[in-house]
């Protein structure tokens, strides 16, 4: 089936500052991984559509249909992050300067690496981001007590990633890439990303006044490593991204996609 492009718009000017269910680093941690999207959403639609060309050249409609639903929803995902980012922003969060920076990075990997490059970092991101919608679609809880609108928009986003989590790494096996390549990429877009998270986390606990709140980092070490369905069970999944002859459904999500489908199709109904 082709990856559908669902145009959803999520109502956030009632939102709450500490909107996941008054956990206030939890909150900032979902706050912090937003920042990224936009521009890097963008990132990965230009990184796709620069192999295009050789997507005709192999003559391969059905990879060349997926890549326009890829970037319909990434093209959506963006326009509701720069809104999440936006809100954020209004309730004093240094958004803009963070948005910046995350910027300047993907310029600089833009400026000084070959294009089959820039899509290997695609693929090394879009496995976070479908390993994070896995988090969030296998286990409720992860949600549990969020307002409804962001839990809403987290799922939407979370089944959509995993929806398409394939769509780069085959363009770019058709690209012509290889597991070395794949491998080294990774293991640096992990230590840049992981860097970032952490930067956002601080920046955003430090707008809030908690920065130095132990409480609330022991929550948060609770919810992302501790608590049942925790990113702990993640580990073994992002480590399976470095044997070779990897695909990303290897992993298996489609279970996930069908049953948030199923609540999606209830409430538009």
């Amino acid at each position: 089936m082709p990856l559908p492009i669902r145009n959803r718009r999520f109502e956030l000017s009632g939102v709450p500052r500490a909107w996941h269910g008054g956990r206030r680093a939890v909150t900032a941690f979902f706050d912090g991984l937003s920042v990224f999207f936009p521009e890097g959403e963008r990132f990965f639609i230009a990184s796709v559509r620069a192999h295009a060309d050789r997507l005709h050249e192999v003559s391969d409609a059905a990879l060349l249909r997926d890549v326009r639903g890829f970037c319909g929803q990434e093209g959506v995902h963006s326009r509701e992050h720069d809104r999440y980012n936006a809100h954020l922003a209004d309730q004093g969060y240094p958004v803009k300067d963070m948005e910046r920076r995350v910027t300047r990075i993907l310029r600089f990997v833009s400026k000084t690496s070959p294009k089959r490059v820039q899509l290997a970092a695609t693929c090394a991101l879009e496995h976070f981001t479908a390993l994070m919608g896995h988090f969030l679609l296998e286990e409720p809880r992860n949600l549990e007590g969020a307002h409804p609108e962001m839990a809403a928009l987290w799922r939407w986003h979370a089944a959509e990633e995993n929806e398409h989590k394939s769509l780069a790494f085959d363009v770019y096996r058709a690209a012509g890439g290889n597991e070395v390549e794949r491998g080294a990429v990774m293991a640096i877009a992990t230590v840049i990303f992981w860097a970032k998270v952490l930067e956002h986390q601080a920046r955003t606990m430090k707008t809030d006044g908690i920065l130095f709140d132990a409480r609330e980092w022991a929550d948060l070490v609770r919810f992302l490593f501790v608590e049942p369905g925790s990113m702990r069970g993640l580990v073994g999944k992002y480590l399976r991204y470095y044997r070779p002859g990897f695909h990303p459904r290897d992993i298996p999500s489609d279970h996930l996609v069908s049953s948030w489908l199923e609540s999606y199709d209830r409430m538009a109904a």
